[in-house]
C-alpha cells in the first residue's frame, strides 16, 4: 500500500509553492512563452514591424542603393510605409522610367514647350530663377551649393502669385492639367551636379521637359544607374523614389519644367488618400518665389533649425570651447527629454 502510494505520487506532475501560488513547471514555462508571444503581437510593435519591412523593401528597392548607414538616416526612410503602400496600389510598373505615354494629358506640355522656353529665359534674364534666399526651402536645400536654381509655378496648391505675374502663359499650361501636383522651372549651371539622393514621397512620379538644353549626353541625369540626357522639346517621366543624380558638364546652363504629377494608383479611394495627403501634409513644404509670398509649415519649423544651425557655425569659428560645451548640453537635454522626461 505504501509503495502503491509512493509510485502514484512520483508520477504526478511537479508543484513549485510561492506566495500561494501553484502551477506545474512545464505549465507555467508554457504560459511564460505564450504571454511573451502575445506581448510581441501588441499593436505598437506590430506598427514598428510594418515600419522595418517597409524601410527595408525602400533600401533594397532598385539596383542602386545608399549605404545602409545613410538610409537610415535619410527621410524616404520616415515615408517608408507611406510609400510602400503607393507602390502595392501603383497602377503603373515598378520600374525607374516610365512610359510617358501613359500619361497622355503631358502631351500638352511637350507641345507648347517653346512657349515655356520664351518664359523661362526671360526669367533667367530677370534674374528670378535662382536659390532659396533663406533656410525656406527644406526638399531641395542641399541642392543649391552645387549651383541648382529654381522658380516654383506652384506646390501642392494654387500657382504662387509671382508665377501667375511672370509666367502667365506657363501656368496657365500647368493648370489646365489637373494631375500635375507642382512644376517649377529648374536650372543646372556649367559644372553643375546633384548628389545621389531619392526623393521622399511616392505619391507622385517625376515628369522632365527639355526647355534650354545643351542637348548633349554630357547634361544628364541617372536614375537607378540609368542613363537620361535632356533635349530641347523632348520629356521623360520616371519614378523619383529610385536612387537618382545629375551632371552638366558641358559649358551651357540647362532649363527644364520639372513637375511632379499624381501617381496613378488602382483603386479610388486609394487615389482620394493619395490626394489628402498631398493636399494637407505636401503642400506644407510649400516655398516661395518672393519674400511676400507664404511658406509652409514645414519650412517655418525648417527655418528655426536653421537659425539654430547658423548660430553654432558662428560659435564654433569664434570659439571651439563654448561650442562644444553648447553642443553635448544640447544632446544631454535631448537624451533627457527622450529618456527620462
Amino acid at each position: 500500500m505504501q509503495r502503491s502510494i509512493i509510485n502514484d505520487f512520483a508520477g504526478w506532475p511537479r508543484w513549485r509553492c510561492m506566495l500561494h501560488f501553484c502551477a506545474p513547471v512545464g505549465s507555467r514555462e508554457e504560459s511564460a512563452l505564450s504571454q511573451a508571444l502575445w506581448a510581441l503581437l501588441a499593436p505598437k510593435f506590430i506598427v514598428v514591424y510594418v515600419f522595418v519591412a517597409s524601410a527595408l523593401y525602400v533600401h533594397f528597392r532598385g539596383r542602386v542603393r545608399h549605404t545602409f548607414v545613410r538610409q537610415l538616416k535619410d527621410h524616404s526612410t520616415i515615408m517608408a510605409p507611406y510609400n510602400a503602400l503607393m507602390y502595392l496600389f501603383s497602377a503603373v510598373p515598378s520600374k525607374p522610367f516610365i512610359d510617358v505615354k501613359k500619361l497622355p494629358e503631358l502631351a500638352k506640355l511637350r507641345d507648347n514647350w517653346q512657349v515655356m522656353r520664351d518664359e523661362a529665359l526671360s526669367l533667367m534674364g530677370e534674374g528670378q530663377i535662382r536659390a532659396a534666399t533663406g533656410h525656406n526651402d527644406l526638399g531641395f536645400n542641399s541642392f543649391f551649393k552645387e549651383g541648382w536654381k529654381r522658380f516654383y509655378l506652384k506646390w501642392y496648391g494654387a500657382p504662387l502669385p509671382s508665377a501667375q505675374a511672370l509666367c502667365p502663359k506657363t501656368v496657365a499650361l500647368v493648370e489646365s492639367l489637373p494631375s500635375v501636383n507642382a512644376a517649377m522651372f529648374a536650372l543646372l549651371p556649367p559644372g553643375g551636379k546633384l548628389n545621389r539622393h531619392r526623393d521622399p514621397f511616392a505619391g507622385s512620379l517625376r515628369y522632365h521637359l527639355g526647355l534650354v538644353t545643351p542637348n548633349s549626353d554630357e547634361c544628364r541625369i541617372y536614375i537607378d544607374g540609368e542613363l537620361y540626357s535632356w533635349r530641347d522639346g523632348q520629356d521623360v517621366l520616371f519614378d523619383e523614389t529610385f536612387i537618382h543624380s545629375a551632371e552638366n558638364k558641358t559649358d551651357i546652363t540647362r532649363i527644364i519644367l520639372f513637375c511632379d504629377v499624381e501617381r496613378p494608383l488602382r483603386t479610388r479611394w486609394m487615389a482620394a488618400f493619395n490626394r489628402w495627403v498631398s493636399r494637407n501634409i505636401i503642400r506644407a513644404s510649400a516655398t516661395q518665389n518672393v519674400e511676400t509670398e507664404q511658406v509652409g509649415a514645414f519650412n517655418r519649423i525648417y527655418a528655426l533649425f536653421g537659425r539654430g544651425s547658423d548660430f553654432l557655425t558662428r560659435l564654433k569659428r569664434k570659439n571651439r570651447t563654448a561650442f562644444r560645451t553648447v553642443k553635448y548640453a544640447l544632446i544631454a537635454g535631448l537624451l533627457y527629454w527622450i529618456f527620462v522626461a
